[in-house]
């Protein structure tokens, strides 16, 4: 699989059908609520900045999908993030179970707040 996208549209069209749907999901939650936000592709993952400034990221695995909402985000919000596999800076919805949008939209808000 390359990792050279141009574009966020590029990164989702490069995984299966199904992937692709949740992917299309988390953009749109994520758009919605930082609409702001500037988004490109860095670290050859979708990436949301304001002012210059990294605000979330996500991708796409075999497994997972993985976001990144550093460095507050996880924080925040560990005690929702508990059920989850994380890292750091970093948490692992697996594909095959429902994705918390809820959450992320929270996280999201959270993260918009602290770059006001």
């Amino acid at each position: 699989m390359t990792t050279n996208f141009s574009t966020v549209d590029d990164y989702i069209e490069s995984f299966p059908p199904d992937v692709q749907a949740l992917l299309r999901e988390l953009r749109a939650v994520i758009r919605a609520e930082a609409p702001g936000a500037a988004e490109s592709i860095s670290y050859g993952m979708p990436t949301y900045k304001i002012a210059g400034k990294p605000l979330v990221y996500f991708a796409a695995f075999k497994k997972h999908i993985g976001f990144y909402a550093t460095p507050t985000g996880h924080a925040a919000f560990a005690a929702d993030l508990a059920p989850y596999k994380q890292g750091r800076g970093s948490v692992q919805f697996p594909l095959g179970k429902p994705l918390p949008f809820d959450l992320v939209r929270r996280i999201v808000a959270f993260r918009v707040a602290e770059r006001a």
